[in-house]
């Protein structure tokens, strides 16, 4: 079965070649490259989104896209395509996220620590002492996830590595987990005011001002916008609601069925840790995993403000929080702070006598191979990334939002949807609300409530975008925090994610007239219940019955 889909996927990905050969061949009269700033940019992203979702392969699907790319901005020429794929893909990928790469081998390496010497089973006891229930343990991933706000590549991999041992034994899904992972991560980075998010936004809403002309504080316009962030909301109510009530639906009901049975996987048990290893030492404490936890956080956010010049008396930032952090660069700050926490957590294992030196340094490979197929899928889809930039996408997308200005209360609904579609097809919410923003603030009135409603919706479909797309950062990390096989995360993932989107959609419609957060939020959330309580209904009658 999978070869005839393979074979399909290539069929297609010829046919689509082949008609833009025919193009690029009808424009190589001077007309110069017809795919830049064009809807082509977008077709190399969306190509390997469409190839991973049926062939359930991501690294060729990635590479594909990669290839289209870099064939586009080069119009076909082999050569220069073969030196773009490499120079401005793959090198490029590797030179930008080197920092989060050596961020991501930290935390595998202190996962490993960790299990060695027995925190996680210890945590595992105690969890499964306390926490009774399945729902219990699905709501305190949720908690853990809403409470590590800072930065959501930390959020992932730190929620996904505390919380197995507890999911596991309570028969939660890894594809379940890994969505519970990824429904936080982004939506309490994108509505917490101190967040590397929150400092991100703050970079392209700065010189803002209101009706009287009077300067506007990013940080008091992206809390103002907080409450009109519908979908990162939504989402959270989504997730409180379906496990109280006890309800999936689509794919995930199958992983979770086959859960119940004893089957975490479903699909890619080969991404599993080894058992033996969980276990590790029976001297092992919950403490021996709070505590290198607990000051990987703070380590974690003091790096980012030193980052961010917060101790340097002669920037602008100095003892500034706020402008410290949005000064920063995670890809520094956080490879900082994880160096630190990890030399400290070596030496406290080693005075605790639960581990031998030897031992603790042979977790340092262990933990890289563990997250050698999360390095490899983010390389790719930032080069992938890389691809679309240098088919200005953005351009295309400028051109395409300058054409909705008519319509002016839909224009929220609308943002929401372009903001969406780019942040899926582009995989990244930072450089979809970095080229939005910009565009949004200058559409409407300044300082008007639809103009923090428009940036609400630019932000929200940022993170949605994100949210679905397989080659977004946020979505691998989810799957590498959870150790869940990607694709089963993805798939699991999009009709929750879709469902949200829906209701948020229909909540911008009616923002857009009423514009007045404390009448459009209630009705947001009160749709978002009913619809659900509708599918369970649904879905409820067309289940076939038991014998």
């Amino acid at each position: 079965m999978k070869k005839k889909l393979l074979i399909i996927g290539t069929v297609l990905l010829i046919c689509i070649m082949s008609t833009v050969t025919v193009f690029a061949a009808e424009d190589a009269s001077g007309a110069g490259n017809m795919f830049i700033a064009t809807f082509w940019s977008l077709v190399p992203p969306l190509v390997a989104i469409v190839l991973a979702l049926i062939t359930k392969e991501v690294y060729s699907s990635l590479f594909v896209g990669i290839v289209i790319g870099a064939l586009f901005y080069n119009n076909f020429n082999i050569v220069g395509t073969v030196d773009t794929l490499v120079q401005d893909g793959l090198i490029a990928a590797v030179s930008g996220t080197a920092g989060i790469f050596v961020f991501l081998v930290i935390l595998g390496v202190m996962v490993a620590l960790i299990n060695k010497t027995g925190g996680s089973a210890a945590f595992g006891k105690w969890a499964k002492a306390h926490i009774k229930t399945k729902a219990g343990a699905v709501l305190c991933t949720f908690v853990l996830g809403v409470l590590i706000f800072i930065d959501d590549y930390f959020n992932c991999l730190t929620v996904g590595s505390v919380m197995r041992p507890v999911t596991d034994s309570h028969k939660v899904s890894r594809a379940k987990l890994s969505y519970i992972i990824d429904a936080t991560a982004a939506p309490i980075c994108m509505i917490a005011p101190i967040s590397s998010w929150a400092a991100a936004v703050s970079e392209y809403t700065s010189g803002v001002t209101n009706a009287a002309g009077e300067e506007i504080s990013s940080l008091a316009l992206f809390c103002k916008a907080i409450p009109y962030n519908f979908y990162s909301l939504l989402t959270l109510v989504f997730i409180i609601a379906i496990t109280l009530m006890k309800f999936d639906f689509g794919p995930m009901k199958k992983h979770e069925d086959n859960a119940a049975k004893g089957d975490l996987f479903t699909f890619g048990s080969n991404v599993a840790s080894d058992e033996s290893e969980v276990q590790g030492n029976s001297k092992g404490k919950v403490i021996d995993l709070i505590l290198p936890i607990v000051v990987l956080i703070v380590l974690s956010v003091f790096a980012l403000i030193y980052v961010g010049e917060y101790f340097a008396p002669g920037s602008d930032y100095f003892h500034s929080f706020i402008g410290s952090f949005g000064n920063t660069d995670a890809t520094v700050g956080l490879p900082l702070g994880g160096v630190v926490a990890l030399v400290i957590t070596i030496v406290y294992l080693l005075c605790r006598r639960l581990i031998s030196f030897k031992d603790a340094m042979a977790c340092i490979p262990k933990g890289f191979i563990a997250m050698v197929p999360a390095i490899l899928i983010l390389t790719m889809a930032t080069s992938l990334k890389n691809m679309t930039a240098l088919l200005e996408s953005d351009v295309f997308v400028k051109a395409a939002l300058a054409n909705a200005e008519t319509l002016h209360k839909f224009l929220p609904a609308i943002i929401f949807l372009i903001a969406c579609g780019i942040s899926f097809a582009t995989g990244t919410s930072w450089g979809t609300f970095g080229i939005l923003i910009p565009i949004v603030l200058n559409v409407f009135e300044p300082g008007s409530e639809l103009m923090v409603i428009g940036m609400s919706a630019c932000l929200a479909g940022s993170v949605c975008g994100d949210h679905c797309s397989p080659i977004s950062d946020t979505t691998i990390m989810s799957s590498a925090g959870a150790q869940c096989e990607h694709v089963n995360h993805v798939s699991t993932q999009l009709p929750y994610a879709l469902t949200v989107a829906a209701v948020s959609f229909v909540s911008y419609i009616i923002t857009g007239f009423l514009s007045n957060w404390l009448i459009s939020l209630p009705i947001a959330i009160v749709l978002m219940l009913l619809t659900l309580f509708c599918l369970k209904f649904i879905l409820g009658k067309k289940a076939p019955k038991a014998a």
